[in-house]
């Protein structure tokens, strides 16, 4: 189905913008007119019948590197960029550790759930200069929403393994809960090889990330934990900050940030844009930029592409949605 667009011409679904031609994800082809590149909705994208309408109302600066997609609330997946091909996710990889775990053990009405025991392990992680952990010390007993924070915010390689260890009795078992969970969300394109993400041979794509953003911010305990700007480790007196400096900017309230030198720089976010007196919920997964650079070079950009996303949409999605109430 084709729709006419205000200033560009036709597109399927969605926006010709100006630019390089861009490598577009999806099962629709790609749409070049004059060297202008097309993003498109992908089909399958559970959208609803204003779909087609409100996408064609944005003009959205997608990233020009890696892949990124972008999901609206009541509305579907409103488009994307990149190729649809998997690679490496780093530490966004615990939004699927955490899913599971909340699966498994869900903490209902501000629950704190059981306590678990760090174990030799993860206190001896604890020391690694070589990637995130949080200062644990073996025998300690945290409960199960503080070791969820731990691993999130300051996002604690150390501790997503110690609670798939305490889920699963092996790492390697929850690994496969992980790819079960995935396969169940239709997450095609996408395998997990351990709870951490330090793994380069975790892979995913933005699109199938996108899928596990939508989903798991329908637990309230993921949801309230993302948005915490910082929390502490019981016998130490500075806070560990959350380490998605998007939550800085109005509206923003999670998710998750992973960044290594093979993946680059990727972050997963969720965030309320206004729409009337309501707020409309705009979930996004921007993957591999600045790969190859160093891991702090590839989270600044994927925040900084992830921003100028975010602005676009929160000047540009009213505006859309009210036009088509």
């Amino acid at each position: 189905m084709w729709t006419l667009t205000k200033r560009y011409g036709l597109v399927a679904y969605g926006r010709l913008r100006r630019g390089r031609p861009g490598l577009l994800w999806g099962p629709v082809a790609v749409l070049l007119v004059g060297g202008v590149g097309a993003w498109l909705v992908p089909a399958g994208g559970g959208g609803t019948g204003r779909l087609p309408a409100v996408a064609a109302e944005l003009d959205l600066p997608w990233p020009g590197e890696g892949q990124a997609a972008v999901a609206v609330e009541r509305i579907g997946d409103i488009g994307g960029t990149g190729p649809r091909r998997a690679v490496p996710i780093a530490s966004v990889t615990k939004v699927m550790t955490a899913y599971v775990i909340l699966k498994d053990h869900p903490l209902r009405g501000g629950q704190d759930g059981p306590t678990v025991e760090v174990d030799a392990q993860a206190a001896a992680e604890s020391h690694s200069l070589s990637e995130s952990t949080a200062a644990v010390v073996e025998g300690q007993r945290l409960s199960q929403r503080k070791l969820l924070e731990l691993m999130l915010l300051p996002s604690a390689n150390n501790v997503a393994r110690l609670l798939a260890r305490w889920d699963a009795g092996s790492e390697a078992r929850f690994v496969a809960k992980m790819n079960a969970a995935a396969a169940r969300l239709g997450m095609t394109d996408t395998t997990y090889t351990g709870a951490s993400g330090i793994e380069a041979t975790t892979l995913s794509t933005a699109a199938d990330q996108l899928k596990l953003a939508r989903e798991a911010m329908k637990d309230p305990a993921l949801r309230a934990t993302v948005a915490l700007r910082s929390t502490v480790v019981p016998g130490r007196t500075e806070p560990v900050r959350n380490t998605n400096e998007l939550l800085a900017r109005p509206g923003v309230i999670g998710l998750k940030t992973g960044s290594s030198t093979p993946a680059g720089g990727n972050l997963m976010w969720a965030a309320e844009v206004p729409e009337g007196t309501k707020r409309r919920l705009v979930y996004g997964v921007v993957l591999g930029q600045r790969a190859g650079t160093t891991p702090a070079e590839g989270r600044r950009a994927a925040l900084e592409s992830s921003g100028r996303l975010l602005d676009a949409l929160q000047e540009q999605l009213p505006r859309a949605l009210a036009g088509q109430a």
